[in-house]
């Protein structure tokens, strides 16, 4: 069974930066496809950024490309977002999630997912 932990949300003001984590434990990390998806309140989920097991390809939303940075660690089975010039938009709950396929911007391809961490950004 595939556990995901996030950690390093917080309160920030818009400009500033965040870096989240997620920890990954019960399955072979370096060959798992790894995505961060957001929710803000009342909105539908929606992804962030993807990163696959081969040759660490990225994908990223139109909406952070530039400002997000997505990676892995695979010896400490760690997945991160770096997060720049934050935007109040960027206000959500942000999810970690596990895929066993081929790099994906589908919420239906992930068949693990974490329990959420705040990310609140003020004006």
């Amino acid at each position: 069974q595939v556990l995901l932990v996030e950690s390093g949300g917080g309160l920030v003001q818009a400009g500033g930066s965040l870096r989240l984590s997620c920890a990954h434990s019960g399955r072979r990390f370096s060959t798992t496809t790894m995505g961060w998806f957001r929710q803000a309140p009342g909105k539908e989920r929606e992804f962030v950024a993807a990163i696959s097991w081969i040759l660490d390809n990225t994908v990223y939303a139109d909406s952070v490309k530039g400002r997000f940075t997505i990676s892995r660690d695979n010896p400490k089975n760690t997945l991160c977002l770096q997060m720049n010039d934050l935007k109040v938009d960027d206000t959500a709950v942000y999810y970690c999630a596990a895929s066993q396929g081929t790099l994906s911007s589908v919420a239906a391809e992930y068949d693990c997912w974490g329990q959420g961490t705040q990310v609140a950004v003020t004006s």
